[in-house]
């Protein structure tokens, strides 16, 4: 029984939070990338595109038009055989301000065989005092592939807005092989604009990425380092455990997106998703 109008509100609440879930696999039939078992659960969706040549697209659409306090999204994709698969998003994801209990968004990668994966959703825009937790858990056999990219904005810079206080706690973990090869946990909160403006932090810059390539070495370092002379932000590459890594930093989001869409393009030599180019 109900004891106070502040167990009220929270019940209330609780109710009102958007859940939402997608798991599906891909494997290749006769050379041709196809979609095996889905489920969808809550807002969260997935759709696929027109057939491709080999390969299979998936766009993830969250109905819920963005994710708030206390919301809670997983996404279990897995890819096998020889099958290539490209995820994206239908927009930008939006995290709103939240007054009460952090937002959660849960992602597992799995690519087995010969597969290749491409995680390329578009930006996550991070409103003023916006909190949630993310996760990626992410696991390759030794003869997969792998193409990820993240990029977080700080603001919603299009309305002069930028993020001032909030939460923002990052955590990732790439396995190969089944061993560990990359780990990673990154905490921005409180005062999350002062840190941003610190020389040491991001110089004052209101859009940051990273993008991993696995298998990656030096040759595709020195491929990617050509493109250099054409970068609008500061973008650091570096290799190690068989992938390369890329990081950006910018103080226009879209500078940063035009950085990223070089070094994917040089990294993949395949098309970026018809969204990104919207």
């Amino acid at each position: 029984m109900l004891t106070s109008t502040t167990e009220q509100s929270a019940v209330t609440f609780a109710a009102n939070r958007a859940r939402g879930a997608v798991c599906f696999d891909v494997n290749a039939i006769d050379g041709v990338t196809r979609r095996r078992q889905l489920h969808e659960a809550g807002s969260l969706r997935v759709r696929f595109p027109s057939p491709e040549d080999r390969g299979l697209s998936a766009v993830l659409v969250n109905t819920a038009g963005g994710i708030a306090g206390g919301d809670r999204f997983d996404i279990d994709i897995a890819s096998a055989g020889a099958a290539r698969l490209t995820v994206t998003t239908a927009a930008a994801e939006k995290i709103y301000r939240a007054d009460g209990p952090v937002a959660a968004l849960n992602v597992k990668l799995k690519a087995g065989g010969g597969s290749h994966l491409s995680w390329l959703p578009q930006e996550t825009i991070l409103f003023d005092r916006a909190r949630i937790h993310r996760g990626f858990d992410i696991a390759l056999s030794e003869n997969a592939s792998l193409l990820l990219c993240e990029i977080v904005v700080f603001g919603r810079l299009a309305m002069g807005e930028r993020m001032r206080q909030g939460e923002f706690v990052d955590r990732w973990r790439l396995r190969r092989g089944g061993r560990l090869i990359f780990a990673e946990n990154i905490r921005l909160d409180g005062n999350i604009g002062a840190k941003l403006a610190s020389s040491a932090v991001a110089k004052d810059g209101v859009a940051i990425g990273t993008a991993l390539i696995v298998p990656g070495d030096e040759a595709l370092l020195m491929r990617i380092r050509e493109l250099a002379p054409s970068f609008g932000g500061e973008v650091g590459l570096t290799a190690w455990n068989g992938f390369a890594m890329a990081r950006f930093c910018a103080q226009d989001a879209a500078a940063l997106r035009a950085d990223m869409m070089a070094v994917l393009g040089r990294a993949s030599g395949s098309a970026l998703p018809r969204l990104w180019l919207n």
